[in-house]
């Protein structure tokens, strides 16, 4: 029997190497469970790091498993080093519990951008929803003078984009100005994901082309859905990176479809729970991820960007 070669070589991605920081479920889909597959179905090469392994989400009554501080994901990536394998296109985080956590993940940017200065990070920063914290509030602050100026693109809730910007989103128009003040902290583009103005939900969308130009901004209308879905940022997110990477000139069209992929999703999910006899309005629903593959991979787009006057 011939003996295996002393060294493995991993082939270089052609279509994009993502490097996916997120928690992860042993069941169920949040994190890393809603970011992973898709991405993959869209053509790319992911790598996750789980920062934290749970039996299933924090929704239900109890669960049980790990939670990876800074030091063990240092190691992690020094072991990516060590053998030239630390050469990634994008660098995807979700939610983060801690700061020192945070701070850490700052330096595996500043590490991965020393390797590829062209490496796009996509950062969901995750700290609330609906006006309630789910993270210390001393995060706040990192995110806003730390993260903030590294990030590529943001794809924060309404209340998020409210604490990075200290502005009170009442309006489209304030929407649009939370979108301003994010660019000129950094990012070239931003998603809010979730705007509930007057009843109505919308995602506002901005791309600021060349650092002091005026940026492109557009919404799209969202219906809602008599539900509550547990991974739907985090899918969102994902789905957003995918299709901007592969329209990066056109944030509005990778809206587009990342809204509709997330929407024929959340239509099977309801119905088959409905299919089943279960109350809906009473629990959160875990995705239908699995079976929307053809719905990730081929979206019928369904819900247009409406292009906002300069």
């Amino acid at each position: 029997m011939a003996l295996p070669p002393l060294l493995s070589l991993a082939i270089p991605s052609e279509t994009g190497r993502v490097l996916s920081i997120q928690s992860h479920t042993v069941q169920g889909y949040v994190g890393n469970k809603s970011a992973v597959f898709p991405l993959q179905l869209l053509g790319y090469d992911v790598d996750p790091i789980n920062s934290v392994q749970f039996s299933n989400h924090t929704g239900y009554p109890t669960f049980k498993g790990q939670v990876l501080n800074g030091d063990q994901l240092w190691d992690i990536i020094e072991g990516l080093e060590a053998n030239n394998l630390l050469y990634y296109t994008h660098l995807l985080t979700g939610y983060i519990g801690s700061v020192s956590f945070l701070e850490k993940v700052l330096q595996v940017v500043d590490k991965l951008r020393a390797i590829n200065p062209e490496l796009v990070y996509v950062c969901d920063p995750v700290m609330g929803d609906d006006g309630k914290l789910y993270v210390p509030l001393e995060l706040v602050s990192v995110y806003r003078e730390k993260v903030v100026p590294v990030a590529s693109m943001l794809t924060p809730n309404q209340f998020e984009a409210e604490l990075l910007t200290g502005l009170s989103i009442t309006s489209e128009q304030k929407g649009q100005e939370a979108c301003n003040i994010l660019h000129n902290g950094g990012p070239s583009k931003v998603v809010i994901t979730s705007i509930n103005i007057d009843g109505n939900l919308l995602l506002i969308g901005s791309h600021q082309k060349a650092r002091g130009q005026s940026p492109e901004q557009f919404r799209i209308m969202i219906p809602k859905i008599p539900a509550y879905f547990t991974g739907t940022g985090d899918l969102m997110t994902s789905l957003l990176l995918g299709w901007s990477n592969r329209y990066p000139d056109d944030l509005d069209k990778a809206a587009e479809l990342a809204v509709s992929s997330l929407q024929a999703l959340l239509a099977r999910t309801l119905k088959d729970y409905q299919r089943a006899g279960y109350d809906c309005k009473s629990s959160s629903l875990e995705i239908r991820l699995i079976q929307s593959q053809g719905d990730i991979c081929n979206p019928e787009v369904k819900y247009k960007a409406e292009r906002y006057s300069d």
